[in-house]
């Protein structure tokens, strides 16, 4: 139950905020705001959870996206600031400055929104496989950019009440700095367009930028800054102008044609090269892969030296060598091979001879363009050809290690020399 005290009390409150404007003012300031509060309030923790809900519900993947990047996170935030926009109109003490500064915290409001929206279309787009071949980053980063002078020019304009007209006129006169201050942003844009256009580069994409120790696959192309994962797991950041400046191998083509090339020689010791003599033949016969090539091989040379009249054993005729032998073995196997790429180039050729032997080079390619794949592969085929060349009476060309020394002069006391 209220006292005569008590009423006297209110009542001469109510007549003081009469007599006084302002603290008229201050009260219904109060008011707006504890109202904006529990508006933003409840937009926030209830008006965003059922938006939550109903995407999961309906499995809406471009609004969960859009959510996921925030693009709803700052809406709450713009009812109550357009009811403080209206209702300041009634408090004509702050009236004019508190419609300023509102207006600039709507206005960021709306550019925070427009952010995280492009992030959101950013999210989305690279979702679908042609992100891959035409990613808009730096599209996206260049609108931001502009999105952020825009807002620093009505940022301005409406704190010194100017139409934004006033300063968008005056930056032809800066037309000069702007392209001093943004001449990186220019250059990489200019880049971007030469990249897109060209097909030049794409995320996952295997490159390598010598100049920049960069060896790796592409994980992202944005605006300025084109980043490599290299094979050590590390992060190369390349200048996107910088790129278009200077040359790089993108290994792309490789992958899309299906091989992946092996050139790589076995180096033969030129002393171990000889005729092979009807023993080494008929033990050679026995291998399947030469027994159709020794046969044709065998006939045609007979026929050669029989029409020229030569004997099979003169230094004029022809005859079979086990380097010429052992490289149709090799052609035959990587024929059969069920890694090795048919329909690409194969070929096994003679080198130019070296102080380390005669390099027998093998120049295929495998089915198979996995780099993990590959190298597995590309050691089989050699593990192979290095384990089989003795059966031909070759052997590999190896400098002599410490052990070798050893050996050669256990072998000499053991000959008493």
């Amino acid at each position: 139950m209220t006292t005569w005290g008590e009423d006297m009390n209110l009542d001469n409150l109510l007549v003081t905020l009469q007599k006084n404007p302002v603290l008229q003012e201050i009260g219904f300031g109060l008011l707006l705001i504890l109202s904006c509060l529990i508006i933003h309030f409840v937009v926030s923790k209830y008006v965003l959870r059922w938006l939550k809900f109903v995407l999961e519900r309906t499995n809406n993947h471009w609004g969960m996206a859009l959510y996921e990047q925030g693009v709803f996170k700052k809406l709450p935030r713009l009812v109550p600031a357009l009811l403080l926009y209206q209702g300041v109109s009634f408090l004509p003490t702050f009236a004019v400055i508190g419609r300023k500064i509102i207006g600039i915290w709507i206005f960021f409001i709306i550019i925070y929104f427009l952010d995280k929206l492009l992030n959101g279309v950013l999210a989305i787009y690279n979702t679908y496989p042609i992100a891959k071949k035409r990613p808009i980053k730096g599209y996206i980063q260049i609108i931001k950019i502009f999105l952020y002078l825009l807002s620093a020019i009505v940022t301005i304009s409406l704190l010194l009440d100017q139409s934004p007209w006033v300063f968008l006129s005056g930056l032809g006169a800066l037309t000069a700095v702007l392209i001093l201050v943004f001449q990186s942003t220019i250059l990489s844009f200019t880049a971007s367009l030469q990249i897109m256009g060209n097909d030049l580069l794409r995320v996952g994409d295997w490159v390598e930028v010598p100049k920049y120790g960069a060896d790796g696959s592409v994980i992202e192309v944005a605006l300025h800054t084109i980043k490599v994962r290299n094979w050590d797991n590390t992060v190369t950041t390349i200048p996107t102008h910088k790129l278009i400046e200077d040359s790089f191998k993108n290994w792309r083509g490789m992958s899309e044609s299906g091989g992946r090339r092996i050139k790589r020689a076995l180096l033969i010791d030129q002393m171990s090269i000889r005729f092979l003599n009807e023993e080494d033949i008929a033990k050679l016969e026995k291998i399947h892969l030469l027994k159709d090539y020794l046969q044709k091989k065998q006939a045609e040379l007979k026929a050669y030296n029989d029409a020229h009249g030569f004997s099979e054993n003169a230094i004029n005729g022809r005859r079979l060598t086990n380097i010429g032998t052992f490289r149709a073995y090799v052609w035959a196997y990587l024929r059969q091979h069920p890694k090795v790429h048919q329909g690409m180039t194969l070929l096994v050729r003679q080198l130019q001879p070296t102080t380390e032997g005669l390099p027998l080079e093998i120049y295929v390619f495998t089915n198979d363009t996995n780099w993990v794949n590959y190298e597995n592969i590309q050691s089989d085929i050699f593990d192979h050809l290095l384990a089989v060349i003795s059966e031909f009476g070759l052997r590999v060309y190896q400098k002599p290690s410490g052990f070798d020394l050893k050996e050669a002069l256990q072998s000499l006391e053991a000959d008493g020399i």
